[in-house]
């Protein structure tokens, strides 16, 4: 039985755009309801949404009948959390907050076997390999990993072309809220300032014939990164959906959603 190859990477290695969504709820059972609507991935996130290994994992499992790709955001580029993940299963990563072409690096190095890399071995005790049961795991691994690094502060920004120069970065993606924070723009992603910086990276990140992504729930604007270059391009949140839906729901009987702040990606 031969280790399964990664169809979501190699479709990026092909320049085929990619449709995905985030997931915030940390639920196996929400996972699945929106795993048929079409999605070529979903995004479980490990960094905001209040995710534990158990909960990703029951979501990784909810996933593996539906042909898409899971992508799982750790919380921060750490190689024990990231071992953790691959073990689980998950082979595509999103790891935060790089800003560095050493980070970049180790990213990559926690998502590769020795000697290509710092990944501990522990097959025997992994879903990955379906607990030995993939005989070659260890050897075919690595080719299946997929590393998307994310950008989203000036500093990352200046070294963007430093950081698509790593090897094994398979895309690079640009975290719009963050990143308009960091500029001076917090809660503005979508101001034309900010459209302008994030065109630009995007463009870059093509030029290094890397995979470029973004985040962003306007369609309008996401047609716009795509033809920019966006290639994996994720159009919404789902727990963003159900808290529109909803709200839109209560209004249409007379009801008013309680005040709060927006949120914004």
């Amino acid at each position: 039985m031969q280790t399964p190859s990664n169809p979501f990477k190699a479709a990026l290695a092909r320049g085929e755009s990619q449709i995905g969504l985030w997931l915030g709820l940390a639920n196996g059972y929400a996972a699945e309801v929106v795993a048929g609507a079409g999605f070529d991935w979903l995004l479980i996130d490990g960094e905001h949404a209040p995710n534990t290994l158990d909960s990703i994992l029951a979501q990784l499992q909810a996933l593996a009948a539906y042909p898409l790709e899971p992508v799982v955001r750790p919380a921060w580029n750490d190689p024990v959390e990231i071992k953790r993940l691959l073990d689980l299963g998950a082979r595509t990563l999103l790891i935060p907050m790089i800003q560095s072409a050493e980070e970049a690096a180790a990213a990559v190095a926690a998502m590769r076997y020795p000697p290509a890399g710092i990944r501990g071995v522990g097959s025997a005790l992994a879903r990955a390999s379906r607990w030995n049961r993939l005989p070659d795991y260890l050897d075919e691994a690595d080719a299946a990993m997929c590393t998307l690094v994310q950008v989203e502060t000036r500093r990352g920004i200046e070294a963007l072309d430093a950081i698509c120069a790593v090897p094994g970065v398979d895309g690079v993606f640009i975290g719009p809220a963050d990143l308009a924070a960091d500029y001076g723009y917090r809660g503005r992603p979508g101001d034309p300032a900010m459209r302008e910086i994030i065109e630009a990276a995007l463009a870059r990140i093509r030029h290094h014939g890397k995979a470029a992504g973004i985040l962003v729930s306007d369609a309008t604007l996401a047609d716009r990164y795509i033809e920019c270059g966006s290639l994996f391009t994720a159009v919404g949140v789902d727990a963003t959906l159900l808290a529109r839906a909803a709200t839109d729901l209560a209004a249409r009987h007379g009801r008013a959603a309680s005040s709060g702040a927006a949120g914004v990606y």
